[in-house]
């Protein structure tokens, strides 16, 4: 059922108020039944809900906020843009289980997230051939899955994204850093009717909000949200995609990094979230299918195992263990008496080899 008009004005109030968040918003909400309530209820009531002190009570009853939401509203109506409140059972499902997810979500288009195979793709805005190759190929082997893309709309890894989806008939879904008034980066308004014809696009900004490049990464906890997988293409060492992948880690999806060359710049952050563990090593899809337990509609193919690849002592000492089954880093580490830092390294080594992979819960198995 959706929001009535009246909660929706009420619910934009909440929203439009700087510092009070989403968590703290749903907090109030969850704890007088409704947005309207809120602003109905005397302040003694608002003091006894934790968090909530006498400068917010304030701000909640400062009469430029409802100014600013009517005429929002009034866009909203205008432009027919379709609102998700959190509350709703229309509201994407995995962003719902966000502590910080948005009390409320705009999108424009034929978006359709039932029953459906969600993941992120994000990466550097300078991608490089290699990681455009990588993520073209990517998207057209998952297609026989037909899985939603979801990207933030912005140059290289984003863009290529959504491309990929197109040029694969899959839904894809832009998430943007601004409102629906614009469109950023401007080159990219080609693409738009594309989108929205077999996806669409997802925001929490107003139209009354100026852009801001730190917008990006208020964004980036949807684009995490909405998904049961990131994938990081490339990065630099420092890079939004990073802050999406360290997100998506904390709201306990699985994050994917394609790794690359120590001495390539684009794939220093990738790198390193592979070293560190917070992402698994992605080098095609079936690493992707495999973690995710996602079952093609076909007879498996058997692979013939690699031949006389070479593993040097300690590495076989590491297979034959794991032959006896799955393990964690810790049990593989005490029972063949190598040091836990030590054993990760090994593990990884393998791993590229292509004779370990890795599972959730830091288990590994022989392949």
């Amino acid at each position: 059922m959706a929001i009535n008009q009246t909660e929706l004005l009420f619910t934009l109030v909440l929203q439009s108020i700087p510092n009070l968040g989403d968590s703290t918003a749903k907090k109030l909400i969850r704890h007088l039944g409704s947005a309207e309530a809120v602003f109905k209820s005397k302040k003694e009531s608002l003091l006894k809900i934790e968090g909530i002190g006498a400068i917010r009570i304030k701000e909640l009853h400062d009469p430029k906020y409802l100014k600013n939401a009517e005429a929002e509203l009034k866009f909203i109506q205008k432009y027919n843009i379709n609102t998700f409140y959190y509350k709703d059972e229309e509201y994407p499902a995995k962003l719902k289980h966000c502590l910080d997810g948005p009390i409320l979500l705009f999108s424009k288009g034929n978006i359709n997230l039932r029953d459906r195979r969600i993941i992120s793709i994000v990466g550097t805005r300078k991608i490089t051939v290699h990681g455009q190759n990588f993520c073209e190929e990517l998207i057209a082997d998952l297609a026989v899955l037909d899985p939603i893309i979801i990207s933030g709309f912005a140059y290289g890894v984003d863009i290529t994204a959504h491309r990929a989806a197109f040029k694969n008939n899959l839904q894809t879904i832009g998430c943007l850093a601004h409102g629906f008034n614009q469109i950023y980066p401007k080159v990219h308004a080609k693409y738009v009717s594309q989108i929205e014809e077999n996806g669409g696009f997802f925001t929490d900004f107003w139209s009354s909000q100026n852009f801001d490049r730190n917008n990006f990464l208020k964004r980036n906890r949807i684009i995490a949200g909405l998904s049961e997988a990131t994938i990081v293409i490339e990065s630099a060492e420092k890079g939004g995609s990073l802050v999406t992948a360290d997100i998506a880690n904390s709201y306990n999806r699985e994050v994917f990094a394609v790794p690359g060359r120590a001495t390539d710049s684009q794939s220093k952050g990738c790198n390193n979230l592979i070293k560190s563990q917070n992402a698994h090593l992605l080098t095609s899809a079936a690493d992707l299918t495999y973690m995710l337990n996602w079952k093609l509609n076909e007879e498996k193919k058997t692979v013939q195992k690699q031949l006389f690849i070479e593993l040097d002592p300690q590495e076989q000492v590491i297979y034959d263990y794991l032959n006896l089954g799955k393990q964690q880093l810790d049990s593989i580490a005490l029972e063949c008496k190598i040091p836990t830092f030590k054993a990760a390294g090994i593990l990884l080594d393998m791993e590229l080899k292509g004779v370990v992979r890795p599972l959730p819960g830091k288990l590994f198995e022989a392949i």
